[in-house]
């Protein structure tokens, strides 16, 4: 552990400091440390200063690393129980500071409290499934007296941890999607390094302090407010990380890619989520229902928010004004508010944009059913029709609270249009009929589809990722520690 005497850092305590305005430590070796340069973060709904945080280094990047790699031995080596053990007092944890976590939640990201809340209680879940995923982690036998003069030989394969993983998150689920990443590696027995979101970092703090409490080694996680370039430089230039584990953007997403050199990377990106209604679905009300959830909830922040919605042209008319009237009832505005349906977009500018492209939409045509309008950075449900390809609104991912309506006449010609688009994370399909999900399944070019619900429907035990544009390898805690381990082969003979 580096003493304070080292460094241009001074360790500040082991509890972190949440007071608005107060400065709050990065964690590195089990300590905060808090001098040097500190960022502000905001509050998405007021723009009041919540906590100022001290920016990690290169040279703290570094320090992490190498302690993350001394580690590797000792979390290589924690038997199953114990892994079980670290992961279900995490769960525990957080049950007991749920609130605490959705408080946070609610003031830094600007998500609803409802919806914040039900952010923990995904996470306790996935730390509870990572424990119990710990001890299945196993291998299996392989016969090698295949071939004449093998006698006697025989082969075991056990999957072991690659080794130290950068994991790096979004704002968007500051809790959940962190706990995607960190969970796993804790029952692979991987040390990690975490860069959070610079909006979003103090519930990533929080959750690494919970972490260490539970007993995993201090060497084992840093939880670093690096830089975007100093993040790229540890991408590209430090080879003792063997797996880069990113949530986020495309764009960022596939340019850490380039520079990973040979080290193993996940990336779980962008989407354009599509869904299709045919007119055999039995419930269009609770469709439209879920249509609006899916669309709408945390204002459209979500790669796998509904943003474009393809309809059989007999119920279209019916089933998009069921949307938009929904779409008007939901209550937008603060987000501690236990009535609050939509906060506040992440940041002013994200806003704007969306507005943008919805007035570019509407000079080419598109109409605005409901909604449209911005206050700040709240930005009204809005519901669209009359779109079509190269609208920014329907070829790109908005991340905002926006759906695009639109009729079809043959099916063929949905999947077809749900394909046209360089992302492809999931997509919802709502039909009775099961020649057309088998054609479904098979035809749309997705990493999930689907079926009875909007592709907004995650399961924190499936594996999830896309293709095309909207990522590489899968998450999920048991495909999430396929990821981070790799098998080993003992071959063996007669002794």
């Amino acid at each position: 552990m580096r003493a304070g005497s080292e460094g241009s850092r001074q360790a500040g305590g082991q509890t972190m400091r949440m007071r608005p305005g107060s400065v709050t430590g990065f964690l590195l070796c089990g300590r905060e440390w808090t001098d040097g340069e500190t960022m502000e973060v905001r509050s998405p709904w007021d723009g009041g200063v919540l906590a100022r945080v001290a920016v990690a280094t290169r040279k703290d990047a570094r320090e992490a690393v190498t302690h993350a790699v001394a580690s590797l031995r000792r979390t290589r080596a924690l038997p199953r129980w114990k892994r079980q053990e670290i992961l279900e007092a995490i769960a525990g944890a957080l049950t007991e500071q749920s609130e605490r976590f959705a408080q946070l939640i609610v003031a830094e990201a600007g998500k609803p409290l409802r919806a914040a809340r039900g952010e923990v209680a995904r996470a306790i879940g996935v730390f509870r499934l990572a424990a119990s995923e710990a001890v299945r982690l196993g291998g299996e036998s392989v016969p090698l007296d295949l071939a004449e003069g093998n006698e006697g030989r025989w082969g075991l394969v056990q999957r072991f941890p690659v080794g130290p993983v950068l994991g790096i998150t979004p704002f968007n689920f500051p809790l959940n999607l962190v706990a995607h990443k960190l969970a796993p590696a804790i029952a692979a027995g991987c040390p990690m390094v975490l860069k959070p979101a610079p909006e979003t970092p103090l519930t990533a703090l929080a959750l690494g302090e919970v972490v260490l409490k539970a007993g995993w080694p201090e060497e084992a996680l840093a939880v670093l407010t690096l830089s975007n370039a100093d993040t790229a430089w540890l991408v590209e230039r430090e080879e003792r990380i063997k797996l880069v584990s990113f949530t986020g953007s495309a764009a960022v997403g596939w340019a850490l890619k380039a520079k990973s050199s040979r080290k193993r990377v996940t990336l779980e990106l962008g989407g354009n989520a599509a869904l299709i209604v045919h007119g055999d679905w039995r419930d269009l009300d609770e469709a439209a229902e879920r249509v609006v959830a899916g669309a709408f909830s945390y204002s459209g922040q979500s790669c796998i928010s509904v943003q474009r919605v393809f309809v059989e042209r007999p119920i279209y008319q019916s089933f998009a004004w069921k949307v938009a009237a929904l779409a008007q009832k939901l209550v937008v505005g603060d987000p501690a508010l236990e009535m609050t349906d939509v906060g506040p977009l992440i940041r002013l500018r994200d806003a704007e944009r969306v507005e943008a492209w919805l007035r570019e939409a509407e000079a080419g045509g598109a109409v605005v059913l409901e909604g449209g309008t911005r206050e700040g950075s709240l930005m009204r449900p809005t519901v669209l029709s009359k779109t079509q390809s190269g609208m920014k609104v329907v070829d790109e991912e908005i991340f905002g609270p926006v759906v695009a309506i639109e009729p079809y006449d043959d099916f063929e010609d949905a999947l077809a249009r749900v394909n046209h688009s360089r992302y492809g994370l999931q997509a919802g399909l709502m039909t009775r009929d099961a020649g057309r999900i088998l054609t479904a399944y098979r035809e749309l070019e997705v990493g999930a589809v689907i079926v009875g619900d909007v592709p907004t429907w995650r399961e924190d035990a499936m594996p999830y990722g896309g293709v095309k544009d909207s990522g590489l390898g899968r998450e999920g805690v048991r495909w999430a520690m396929e990821e981070m381990t790799e098998p080993r082969l003992l071959a063996m003979t007669g002794l």
